[in-house]
């Protein structure tokens, strides 16, 4: 019998703590060569696109493969009042092939996505990093600062983003959520940035936001929003000063941050430090120096998707959570 397991029922299980420890493990897998995935593949239509993403993982206690379909369709709120991105995810047992669980994975993709900065934080800020610097302020800009606040103890978060309503807004909701940290809605990207310790982008756009003039020496930014061919969020001059953190090359070469630099022949393979993955694994260091930019360049890879999906099956099984199961065969 296949699981079908629920968008609740998700929730009900997938926390914080629990995301950020799993996508670290994946990424320490990947690193390893102990997870495996093709890169993704795109459908183009007019408002939006549909990618597919496989993966396979094999570490001791984790032994599934899945795939994953979501969506981006950045007009979605507005038109259709749906989620810019839906998701769906199917668990398959590497050994027969069966299908294991059938989950919403909506919620996992923002909180996976959310785990990897977290993790790269981890890595490549400053400890003792205080200030951030958020542009955007939409689904991701929550589970991106929710993931960091567990890596570094923030005393201040900037948020800049349009419309200015949006910030406010959400200024005024993580006020409530945590109320230890000053949260400051800064219409002025520049001002946002000045001084900021992390500066995380979580927006859709295709032309770049972030200068290079804005961004001091020790600044960690986390590139979350290029996640298509031809979106970029940092100017190539900032881009190309920073120590550059990919999670995988066919994919950040393709559509992530640096994919324009790349297509342009502006930047190369060898101008990339690591990847995620590598330093996760202890392969290479993190962050090298107090005054070197880094930057995280976040695709979204397969590995996250279905060792995520997977610790929610399995924690929904442990609590004796038996979602609906449907016969497929």
């Amino acid at each position: 019998m296949t699981f079908i397991i629920t968008a609740k029922e998700v929730q009900s299980v997938l926390t914080y703590p629990l995301s950020l420890k799993t996508v670290e493990a994946a990424f320490k897998a990947f690193g390893l060569g102990k997870a495996y995935q093709p890169p993704k593949s795109y459908l183009t239509f007019k408002d939006g696109d549909l990618r597919s993403m496989s993966a396979y993982i094999n570490t001791p206690g984790m032994n599934i493969a899945g795939m994953k379909s979501v969506n981006v369709h950045p007009d979605n709120h507005k038109k259709f009042g749906l989620p810019t991105v839906m998701a769906t995810i199917l668990l398959i047992d590497p050994k027969s092939g069966f299908n294991v669980a059938i989950l919403d994975g909506t919620y996992i993709t923002n909180m996976r996505t959310g785990a990897s900065g977290g993790v790269a934080t981890k890595y490549l800020s400053r400890k003792e990093s205080k200030i951030m610097a958020l542009i955007g302020a939409g689904t991701q800009a929550r589970t991106q600062l929710g993931h960091i606040l567990l890596t570094r103890r923030l005393k201040e978060v900037r948020v800049h983003s349009r419309p200015e309503k949006s910030m406010i807004r959400f200024c005024k909701e993580m006020s409530k959520i945590y109320p230890k940290i000053s949260f400051i809605p800064e219409p002025d990207g520049k001002m946002a940035c000045r001084g900021a310790d992390i500066i995380t982008t979580t927006t859709t756009t295709r032309k770049p936001i972030i200068k290079k003039s804005w961004v001091a020496p020790g600044t960690h930014i986390n590139g979350i929003g290029a996640d298509a061919s031809g979106k970029q969020e940092l100017e190539l001059a900032l881009t190309k000063s920073c120590n550059i953190i990919i999670d995988e090359w066919q994919q950040a070469s393709h559509s992530g941050e640096i994919n324009v630099a790349v297509s342009k022949g502006k930047l190369k393979r060898q101008d990339v430090y690591a990847e995620l993955g590598e330093i996760a694994a202890g392969k290479k260091k993190g962050r090298t120096s107090d005054d070197e930019i880094t930057l995280f360049d976040s695709t979204g890879l397969a590995i996250q998707d279905v060792s995520t999906a997977y610790v929610v099956y399995k924690a929904l099984i442990k609590k004796s959570v038996m979602p609906k199961k449907i016969n497929l065969f």
